[in-house]
Parts: structure tokens; C-alpha cells; sequence
């Protein structure tokens, strides 16, 4: 074997090893999310093969370049082992963005982006929270570094000296040919193949179960396709401009049935409040609270992270986005906020934020959104109860918040978003083992975060505004590492309590089983406090026969309608369930309902078309 065919040999010896890695770490993905996936894994491997071989093509293009380029100069020691340095080093930083996923899958229910590992709209905590997660998930970091050795250990090498060996005119040009063969080959195993366009993200949607997307993924992938990439929208033109708004039209006409009552609102967003805790010991508070309360035993969040509920609930933006509109290019656009909204009914408007200032850029948003104040770490007056990493524990910005809302002229309207139901889950010292543990991670702290809750309320009773406040109650999106099936489904995975309190209206009372989402806050805070209103909204009034949901995740766009859920991709329809009978999703019904499931795929095109052009025309007020 001549010199030339050694390295070419040993260039594809180390890229089957990277092949074998990127497998082990699907596996290791699978594991470490056993109850999110529970169907037959032979076509997700099969799949996923495909995306590996394109981002290990993409990643090693230059490897292939220096191991096969014709030319003696190849066969000293100070380049072979450099090469093996850096051909070492540019792929286990790949591999290794893999690991995160382990245990961030559980909160983001999809794979990580090139925003979400350089913590887009986080920067202020970010340091702070690396360290957290390396101290909780400790074990990723010496599973890691066993990795990271057992990987060098297992590169080959190219055995030196090599002799020498004379090339004629007709090695060079044999030894060129194959080069481009290579670099021809290795393109398109970047690009997924022969098809028009390179394999995109949305492309896994083809393989496996309909929420197998993240396990035929892999990180790299997801980074290289997201890379400095600024989201921009385009109009999907489904339909003419006259079809589209007789099928949906955010322009929503609240017209209320009663005089503007001028009663305060506080709007309380819970940090990871999952459907999932109610009623099983985690959240006796609140628990009590839906007894008194206007609750829809169906309510969803309309995205999977913090940063994406603040525009569902303020200002009735769904976050149909691959990034958070707050972080996107379309993050400055005007829009009918509910602080806007009733600073013209004469309101005084605030956001209260335990976290640092600038966490996730509430605090820009909130000038977007037109608040008159924001108060967040910084503005904290009271006892010392900074938590050491994110911010101030619940119980004592609690309190803060109930005092602070009691030197405001009435009408307020006021939202407090909550924090210490976040990773790294840490509750005060002196509440240790106060709470149940539970068997998940968040747990405790959940159950910390009711009590705050519950000290809140006591407090702000004996206030004189107390009576006069309309309270909203919702979650920002589900918790993590849930145990129960039913919640690791695309439709469990937003299921979120919502409700309503006015303690002056005995009949504001009971469960409700209409579909409910954060994005029917806006309206629905305007129709109760009855404000006749036109505005944009995306979502509809309580009041309102319309049952709608729709959310996006893992580049499918997910909506449900009564008791039906259809997941729609851009182009085509891929599942049809009846959510309610089939609470697993285990028996798709778009072959044999086919006239429910086109109904529900002509308006998720429309309400896709809606969004984009609306957005891309900053076309949010009217």
C-alpha cells in the first residue's frame, strides 16, 4: 500500500470512529430521555445515521482536505501530529454539545440551536448558571471527560517514518482524482444527499415517531444550521389575501356586554408550573385556589421557554419563531400590549422580575410592551434572600411585590414572574425538608414556590386593593423530567394551569374543558374588565366559541382544535389524534378522518400566513 492509500485509509478510519461516537451519544440521549420516546427505535438510528454523516461532512471538510490532497508533505511527524491534535480537539467540541442535550432536552423539549448554546437574551446569568449545571449534572462532566479519553486513546495513527517513494506524473494525477472524488463525496454527505436542497432540521420530521425529531438530531447538526443565522420569515402565500382572512384574522373586536369596572389586575406568570404538579402533593395552594377560581382544565402554553411566554401572555404572540421573538430580528416591532392597552384606560402598569436585571431582556420587552416600570433584582428592597445564583428566593420578592403594589394609584395592571422553580432548583436553608421531595428534580422547589404563592395571597387579603384585583394565574411552560407518559407527549408537553380569581365575584367559579392558551390572556382580560376594544390578538376570549390552540416545536407546527390535535410541517399534514380518547397519541387518525384533518390544516395555514406576513411587515397594531 503506497503512503497515499495509508493516509486515505486512515482519514476514514477516524471518521467511522467519529460515526461510532455520534451513535453512542444518540444512545446515551435516548437513555438519559427513556420516557419521552416509547416506540420502536430501528428507522430514529436509521434516520439519524443520516444527519451524523452531514454535520461529521460539514465539521471535517478541512480533514479531508489535509488527509487527502496529494503531496510527500504529509508524511512528517510534525504534521501528522498536528493533525491528530486538531482533528481531535474540532470534533469533540462538536461531540461534546451533544452532552448538553442529556439533561437541557428535558427543559426545551427540542435539540439546542446556535441561540440556545450561546445563551441568546441570557447573557447577564449565564456564567452563574454554567456552573450550576455542571455542579448538578456532574456526571455529564466526568462521562465527558471518560469520552474525551477513551477518544484519543482510540484514534488511529499514521505509522511513522513512512518510506519514501518516488511519484510519477501518473500517481499525482491518480492521487488528485481521488482528492476530488473525496471532496465530492464528502459534500454531499454535507448536504444530506442528491435532493434539491440540503437536509434541513425540519427534515428529521420523515423518520421515526412524530416526537422522535430530537433522538434522530444531533447538536452539531442543529448548531451548524443555526450558525449566525438571523431568523427571517417568509409568506408561505397559501392563499389570497381575501381567502386568508375569511379563514383566520387576528384582528380581534372585543365587544364587552358590561362598563369598564376600572378593577386592578395582576397577572402571575409561575416559573415551570406544569399541568404535571397539580394534584399530587406538590401545590396545595394552588390546588385550593382552582376550587375558587375560573380554571381551564385544558390549558396550554404556547412555547416551551420563559423567554417565549412574556409576548404569549403581554401582548398575544405565539411563538412560532425557531428563536424567541424577544431575541429575533422582529423583537422591536410594535405591538398592542395589555400594558398599552390599559395605560389608555388610565392604568398605572409594572413588571416585576425577581431575576438580574436584563435576565432573558425582560426588562427591554417590557419597554416594547409599554410598562411604566420594571423592578427586578436591582430595585429589591427587603431582607437578604438573594439565592446565589439567579436571583431572590419567591417568598421574599413576594412579599416585595404585594408591598410595592400597594403604594400604586388604582387601576394597576402589574405582572410578577416567578423564579425559584428553575434550575438549579435551590430553595432557602432554612426550608430544608420543610417540602416534599418528590421524584423529580423540580419537585421541592415547586413546592416552595406554592408556599411563596400562598404567603403572597395571605398578605395582599389584607390589603385594601385586594377586592378589587381581577387575578391571572398561569405557567410559563411545563417542568422538566416529568415521570407521567401523558406529559412527555406533543401535547402534554404544554399543558400548563391557567385561572382566573376575582374575589368579589362569587360566580367567576369552576373547571372549564375549553381549550385555553396563553395567548387568550389579552382579550380576555379585556373582555372581563369590559373594555370594548379592536386589536390584534392571536388568540380569542374566553367568552368566545372559537377552541383553538397552536404552539411550534421541533419545526412542526402543532395545533388542536376540540378534542383533535393535527402536527403540520410547513408542507403537509403528518398526524391526526384525538387527544382526549387518546391521551399517548398512539393512533394516528389523519388516513381515516381525513375531512377533520384538512379542516384543521386549512387554518394552521392560515394562521401561519397570518403571523409571518403580520411580522415581517411589523403589522402588529392597528
Amino acid at each position: 500500500m503506497t503512503n497515499y492509500y495509508k493516509s486515505l485509509s486512515l482519514f476514514a478510519k477516524r471518521i467511522l470512529l467519529v460515526v461510532i461516537i455520534y451513535q453512542l451519544c444518540r444512545l446515551l440521549f435516548l437513555i438519559f430521555n427513556f420516557n419521552t420516546f416509547n416506540q420502536p427505535f430501528f428507522n430514529t438510528f436509521l434516520g439519524g445515521l443520516r444527519f451524523d454523516l452531514s454535520a461529521i461532512a460539514y465539521i471535517n471538510i478541512l480533514f479531508a482536505i489535509l488527509h487527502c490532497v496529494p503531496g510527500k508533505f504529509k508524511y512528517s511527524n510534525a504534521y501528522q501530529k498536528t493533525l491528530k491534535v486538531v482533528f481531535y480537539s474540532v470534533n469533540l467540541l462538536f461531540i461534546i454539545t451533544n452532552f448538553i442535550d442529556f439533561e437541557y432536552y428535558k427543559f426545551t423539549g427540542r435539540r439546542s440551536t446556535f441561540g440556545m448554546i450561546t445563551a441568546q437574551g441570557m447573557e447577564q446569568e449565564i456564567s452563574g448558571l454554567i456552573v450550576s449545571f455542571l455542579m448538578e449534572f456532574w456526571y455529564l462532566l466526568l462521562l465527558g471527560i471518560a469520552l474525551a479519553i477513551a477518544f484519543y486513546k482510540a484514534i488511529p495513527n499514521l505509522k511513522l517514518p513512512v518510506t519514501e517513494q518516488e511519484y510519477s506524473k501518473k500517481d499525482y494525477t491518480k492521487q488528485t482524482l481521488i482528492f476530488i472524488g473525496v471532496m465530492g463525496l464528502t459534500l454531499v454527505l454535507g448536504r444530506g444527499g442528491f435532493q434539491k436542497k440540503p437536509l434541513r432540521i425540519i427534515d428529521s420530521s420523515a423518520y421515526g415517531a412524530l416526537n422522535h425529531s430530537a433522538l434522530i438530531l444531533n447538536t452539531p447538526f442543529c448548531i451548524l444550521k443555526t450558525l449566525n443565522k438571523k431568523e427571517v420569515l417568509r409568506s408561505p402565500n397559501y392563499f389570497s389575501k381575501e381567502e386568508l382572512d375569511t379563514i383566520f384574522s387576528p384582528i380581534t373586536s372585543i365587544q364587552s356586554e358590561h362598563e369598564n369596572t376600572k378593577k386592578n389586575v395582576v397577572l402571575i406568570i409561575l416559573e415551570s408550573f406544569g399541568r404535571e404538579n397539580l394534584n399530587i402533593g406538590a401545590t396545595p395552594f394552588l390546588d385550593s385556589l382552582i376550587t375558587e377560581s375560573y380554571y381551564f382544565e385544558n390549558g396550554f402554553a404556547n412555547g416551551k421557554l420563559s423567554i417565549d411566554a412574556v409576548p404569549s401572555t403581554l401582548s398575544s404572540i405565539p411563538s412560532l419563531l425557531k428563536h424567541s421573538i424577544i431575541t429575533s430580528n422582529y423583537a422591536v416591532n410594535k405591538v398592542n400590549a395589555l400594558p398599552k392597552i390599559l395605560k389608555e384606560e388610565g392604568y398605572h402598569t409594572s413588571f416585576f422580575h425577581g431575576a438580574f436585571n436584563g435576565s432573558q431582556n425582560f426588562d427591554q420587552y417590557s419597554k416594547v410592551a409599554g410598562f411604566d416600570a420594571y423592578f427586578g433584582k436591582d430595585e429589591y428592597e427587603g431582607p437578604e434572600a438573594f439565592d446565589g445564583r439567579w436571583g431572590i428566593f419567591d417568598e421574599e420578592f413576594l412579599q416585595y411585590f404585594n408591598k410595592t403594589l400597594s403604594t400604586f394609584k388604582e387601576p394597576f395592571f402589574s405582572t410578577i414572574f416567578t423564579i425559584s422553580s428553575h434550575n438549579p432548583y435551590i430553595i432557602p436553608e432554612k426550608y430544608t425538608n420543610k417540602f416534599p421531595k418528590g421524584d423529580t428534580k423540580i419537585y421541592e422547589t415547586v413546592a416552595y414556590s406554592d408556599f411563596a404563592l400562598k404567603r403572597f395571597f395571605d398578605a395582599a387579603k389584607k390589603e385594601d386593593w385586594y377586592k378589587n384585583t381581577f387575578f391571572v394565574i398561569t405557567a410559563d411552560h411545563t417542568s422538566a423530567g416529568s415521570k407521567n407518559k401523558i406529559y412527555n407527549t406533543n401535547v402534554g408537553k404544554f399543558r400548563i394551569p391557567i385561572l382566573f380569581l376575582d374575589p368579589s365575584n362569587e360566580n367567576l367559579k369552576g373547571v372549564h374543558e375549553k381549550n385555553f392558551q396563553q395567548i387568550d390572556i389579552l382579550p380576555s382580560v379585556l373582555d372581563y374588565l369590559g373594555i370594548s376594544k379592536e386589536t390584534i390578538s392571536f388568540g380569542k376570549s374566553y367568552t368566545s366559541d372559537k377552541d383553538f390552540v397552536v404552539y411550534y416545536l421541533d419545526n412542526i407546527y402543532h395545533v388542536i382544535e376540540g378534542d383533535y390535535y393535527l402536527a403540520f410541517n410547513g408542507t403537509k399534514s403528518l398526524a391526526l389524534y384525538n387527544f382526549k380518547k387518546d391521551p399517548l397519541l398512539q393512533e394516528n387518525l389523519i388516513s381515516m378522518e381525513t375531512e377533520k384533518a384538512n379542516t384543521l390544516e386549512k387554518f394552521i395555514k392560515a394562521y401561519i400566513q397570518s403571523f409571518n406576513e403580520r411580522m415581517i411587515n411589523n403589522n402588529l397594531t392597528l
